[in-house]
């Protein structure tokens, strides 16, 4: 059977966010139908399902938080709020014919790579095993919430929750509310619940660089304009892009960038904040960029009202009344929220994927995670990550990553079709060298010098940021370097079709 005559292989998806969609949309458009997307909820979405705190929006503007090939022009403010981005996401699934190849309700449990047939053999909630030549997760890096284990949390008498699983049937109006957690989640939505809550009382393990969002809704004239003027918005969004770029400098510790930021984090937070014991915690012990920088209009004036309080003592135990303090205080409370994030380097967990000789990611990531261009682990044939190891940012877009990779998966799944080859393996050379690399640079960064964030795990290694501009990822991956993979070609095969 000639390379033309072969059918494309089959692709297996996990997960129904950005990433999902975006490989499904590229397969499509190449003109391969031979995939699933399997999504364990009852919808598609990813994180813009799961939070629905109130208040939640994207902390990228909304120009730039869409595909580029489906620019979005119509936005209704600068930054787009939760439903919208969600309604977008619809959008797309139905614009590029999704729907027939979403799978909902159908959780991945484990994967194992056969290794006789050159294929991955996917079982999931629903008791079937797929059978697919590819296996791409595309779950990223904020899915399952992170709830501490606090002593005696389970003692607590009234209800708790966390800002992901938002308990929206819960009235907070004259409720002693304690929220656990400062960061992006919470600065969200603690400004629209403050105003309800009888007091609200946040703990606060460290404080956050802080900008003004400059949020506001778009006119109908602006709408009219982008609508009307062919590329107006694309060239709005590559300014965005642009300059979100020009922002990397700080995460390098470039002293006048750090210097900018500090000056005008400071100076936002003092417009607001008068009592000087609450300026002093609001003011971060690391540099800016070490911690995600968050941006906010109403956070501050929310931690100004009377009825709102910050707590910076640690939190030593939970109590059927409240929360115990480290300084020994016991603050009564009606309700708990966790705003504590998510388990972000745990990655896949808790799928269990086995590759060559039965090895499972568990135990080739005993150190922490990493992936070749966040990609793609040697010893994993044709296995796929979208928004893996070490390819967050701190100062654009996602989105724009996410792409690189579906051109670049792309790719290699047309190679399996048209070069007749059984599987793909990045060489385990070329992804320790790319790693030490990558981890040597990171050592550079702002990261390395903050003790904690999200972005490191237990050990310390840094296993969820890039550690470059979105351009340099971009460049990287434009192209496969097939010397970078061992090829095997299909049985039956002839010699010519190695890659």
């Amino acid at each position: 059977m000639s390379a033309a005559e072969q059918s494309p292989p089959r692709v297996l998806i996990i997960g129904s966010g950005f990433s999902g969609l975006c490989l499904g949309i590229a397969l499509r458009r190449a003109g391969i139908e031979s995939f699933e997307i399997l999504e364990k909820a009852d919808r598609l979405g990813g994180t813009w399902r799961d939070n629905t705190y109130p208040g939640a929006a994207c902390d990228l503007a909304s120009f730039a938080y869409c595909f580029s090939f489906e620019q979005k022009a119509d936005w209704s403010r600068k930054w787009s709020p939760q439903e919208e981005i969600l309604e977008y996401m619809d959008h797309c699934a139905d614009k590029y014919g999704l729907r027939p190849h979403l799978r909902l309700g159908c959780e991945v449990q484990d994967a194992r790579f056969d290794e006789v047939e050159s294929v991955w053999r996917v079982r999931t909630s629903d008791g079937e095993e797929r059978v697919a030549e590819v296996l791409v997760s595309g779950v990223g890096q904020l899915h399952h919430p992170s709830t501490p284990s606090f002593e005696g949390l389970e003692s607590f008498a009234g209800p708790s929750f966390h800002s992901a699983r938002w308990d929206h049937g819960l009235d907070l109006h004259g409720k002693r509310v304690a929220v656990v957690g400062n960061a992006a989640s919470a600065i969200q939505f603690i400004p629209q619940i403050a105003p309800q809550a009888a007091e609200l009382r946040v703990f606060q393990r460290s404080a956050n660089w802080m900008l003004p969002r400059n949020d506001r809704a778009y006119g109908s004239w602006e709408k009219r304009l982008y609508r009307w003027i062919p590329g107006l918005a694309r060239l709005y969004r590559w300014r965005i892009w642009l300059r979100q770029e020009l922002m990397y400098p700080v995460f390098l510790g470039n002293r006048r960038a750090q210097k900018a930021v500090r000056k005008a984090a400071t100076e936002y937070m003092e417009q607001h904040i008068e009592d000087p014991d609450l300026k002093r915690a609001l003011i971060p012990d690391y540099p800016p960029g070490g911690k995600r920088i968050l941006i906010a209009d109403d956070y501050y004036p929310a931690l100004a009202r009377p009825n709102v309080h910050v707590v910076t003592d640690d939190i030593e135990r939970f109590v059927p009344e409240g929360i115990v303090t480290s300084d020994g205080k016991t603050h009564s409370a009606d309700v708990v929220i966790f705003a504590t994030g998510f388990a972000t380097t745990s990655f896949l967990a808790p799928m269990k994927i086995a590759g060559r000789g039965s090895r499972t990611l568990d135990d080739a990531w005993a150190d922490g995670a990493r992936a070749y261009l966040g990609l793609t682990a040697a010893g994993f044939p044709n296995f796929f990550m979208m928004y893996g190891p070490n390819t967050n940012l701190g100062h654009n877009s996602i989105i724009f990553m996410i792409e690189c990779q579906a051109r670049y998966i792309l790719e290699c799944v047309r190679a399996l079709q048209e070069r007749q080859l059984a599987s793909l393996d990045v060489k385990a050379e070329v992804m320790d060298a790319f790693d030490d690399t990558l981890q040597a640079e990171l050592g550079r960064t702002v990261w390395a010098r903050t003790e904690a964030s999200w972005y490191k795990n237990r050990a310390g290694r840094i296993t969820n940021n890039w550690s470059g501009t979105t351009t340099r990822y971009w460049w990287r991956t434009r192209h496969v370097d097939w010397d970078d993979f061992d090829c095997r070609p299909q049985r039956g095969a002839s010699a010519t079709e190695r890659v």
